[in-house]
């Protein structure tokens, strides 16, 4: 049976179990999931922190698309977001195989590397709000042994730098500037802000999220 709730309609546009877990953990439980299946390819020269919001730009709009007909524009709120991890310039991408998170691991051993993630929420009349977190991270030199320990776990799996630092990666990391929860995959503090400031109300209570199809 339906729980109460306000009028506002918060839809996420992500598949993430770590974001969906972030927004619940705010007191923001989204009332449906539109998992925006994009091209995530870099462009030519493109710089993390432009590729990290051109991603949840895109996803969000595609997500916008999908739910507008069936929900009221005026009470919808769709966010979106995309998290990138880069050393410099250099974009690390999301593993999908164990030989793309070994390479990750190694790229990112010792060393300092950023994680960035852009936030978009579309409001009411799709009126557009935005916020990219970046986050300082170092990590300490990896043996051998714990590359492989790691990659065995298979915590990397879909990860962008091929690492979660909620799980055992997190004792690879000898300092952090910025957000921790940005590099989990949802900077809390600025999704909030962007809530509140687009005068998204949140329900009391809500039933567990819908998860939209693809058209």
């Amino acid at each position: 049976m339906a729980r109460a709730r306000n009028t506002s309609v918060l839809v996420l546009a992500s598949g993430s179990p770590r974001r969906l877990q972030l927004l619940e953990q705010i007191g923001y439980p989204p009332d449906h999931l539109a998992p925006a299946g994009i091209d995530e390819t870099p462009l030519s020269k493109e710089r993390p922190n432009a590729y990290a919001m051109r991603l949840a730009r895109e996803k969000a709009d595609v997500a916008w698309e999908r739910v507008r007909e069936a929900l009221d524009p005026l009470n919808t709120f769709v966010l979106a977001a995309d998290t990138v991890v880069s050393i410099g310039r250099r974009i690390l991408p999301k593993a999908d195989s164990y030989e793309v998170a070994e390479a990750c691991l190694k790229n990112l051993s010792g060393r300092n590397h950023r994680v960035m993630t852009a936030v978009v929420l579309r409001g009411p009349r799709g009126k557009v709000r935005e916020r990219l977190v970046e986050t300082r991270v170092k990590m300490k030199r990896l043996s051998d042994k714990e590359i492989a320990d790691y990659l065995a776990s298979a915590e990397w799996d879909g990860k962008a730098g091929g690492y979660a630092i909620q799980g055992r990666a997190g004792a690879f990391v000898t300092g952090i500037v910025g957000s921790y929860f940005n590099v989990v995959g949802l900077p809390l503090y600025e999704t909030e802000a962007l809530l509140v400031g687009s005068g998204f109300k949140p329900s009391v209570a809500t039933d567990d999220a819908e998860t939209v199809a693809a058209q």
